[in-house]
């Protein structure tokens, strides 16, 4: 039997993902924003988005320089929208610190805003060759299942037994390749759901397959009842079909974005929407849910046509009647964009 670093690297040799476009070039930026976009977001979404982001922004001096506005658009359903602030935070930090480079010292690149342990250790493995183990979701999900490690991995004591096998596991040579293969391994084989034990080069020394415990392993999240929250959504359409925006505050979901006025009932939507515009009737949309990672949003859409915006409106720098040109730049957030896409092409 293969050790665990050999046997998975004769296996990405054949069947690992070789054509990624952070991969050519592999250097520290373009492995950086891949990692960051990968948190949370699957390679096939991630991919288009990374190629429109490093045409706009192709280096870390570019990202420093860019206002948040286009960053925000170019990010716009991802989601997570803290992980493009934090990118761009860094960036500025890099140019203002590190001569306009992400640091070759593990320390120093770990403390940027959004880079923590396994980020960085990511990006000196695959840019660098340095060696240094990962431990994002896909590889927890291996580790677990090959050492057969009960209790949920977001817990401190589970992560721990999981940082300690990373390292062990982490070989002295080709740490670039060894660090794609395991992610690739648990995002292609040792999957969440329906895992392909069959094509596993880990199989015969897996303790989860040994002990049919691969469905159990590793341990869920304790579940609790999901909350759901309601919100009135005000969409203000001109006769020039511009759209009235509001950037969201600092706090909050959606932090910094522009997206459509809110209120809590309908009662205050019409009144805010009298305060924002003249109008003159309303028309209730099809409401939907739009699901966080910790509560559901139920989103009741009423569209104002032909407001018109009253005076001093332009001198409030958080309101401001956008375009459809003017949409496509910024960063909306995903349920606002595709709103707002379905109401200027709706059905024939």
């Amino acid at each position: 039997m293969k050790p665990f670093a050999d046997a998975l690297l004769a296996w990405f040799d054949r069947h690992g993902r070789h054509d990624l476009p952070w991969q050519h070039p592999r250097d520290a930026y373009r492995v950086w924003l891949s990692e960051i976009m990968l948190q949370q977001t699957q390679v096939a979404t991630v991919v288009g988005y990374f190629e429109r982001f490093v045409a706009a922004l192709p280096d870390l001096p570019a990202l420093a320089a860019a206002p948040e506005d286009q960053v925000l658009a170019l990010w716009s359903g991802l989601g997570y929208y803290r992980r493009a602030r934090f990118l761009h935070l860094a960036a500025q930090l890099c140019v203002e610190r590190h001569g306009g480079k992400l640091p070759r010292d593990f320390d120093a690149l770990a403390a940027l805003p959004g880079i923590g342990r396994s980020t960085a250790g990511a990006i000196l493995a695959q840019a660098h060759g340095l060696r240094f183990p990962i431990l994002d979701g896909n590889v927890k999900r291996v580790l677990a299942r090959y050492h057969g490690i009960h209790g949920h991995p977001g817990t401190s004591a589970v992560e721990k037994q999981l940082w300690r096998h990373a390292d062990a596991h982490t070989p002295a040579t080709r740490v670039a390749d060894y660090t794609q293969a395991i992610m690739d391994l648990g995002a292609t084989v040792c999957t969440r759901g329906k895992p392909r034990c069959e094509a596993c080069p880990l199989a015969e020394a897996c303790v989860a397959r040994r002990d049919g415990l691969v469905a159990q392993l590793p341990s869920p999240k304790p579940t609790k009842t999901t909350p759901v929250r309601a919100t009135v959504m005000l969409i203000l359409r001109d006769a020039h079909d511009r759209v009235l925006l509001e950037r969201r505050g600092s706090q909050g979901v959606w932090s910094g974005l522009w997206s459509l006025p809110e209120a809590a009932d309908i009662d205050g939507a019409w009144r805010d929407a009298k305060r924002h515009a003249h109008i003159d009737d309303a028309q209730a949309l099809a409401p939907f849910v739009h699901v966080f990672s910790h509560y559901k949003l139920r989103i009741e859409p009423l569209l104002f046509d032909g407001a018109t915006a009253p005076r001093g409106i332009a001198d409030n720098p958080q309101l401001r009647w956008c375009s459809a040109e003017e949409l496509a730049a910024l960063g909306l957030p995903a349920p606002v964009r595709k709103l707002l896409l379905d109401i200027a092409n709706p059905p024939s």
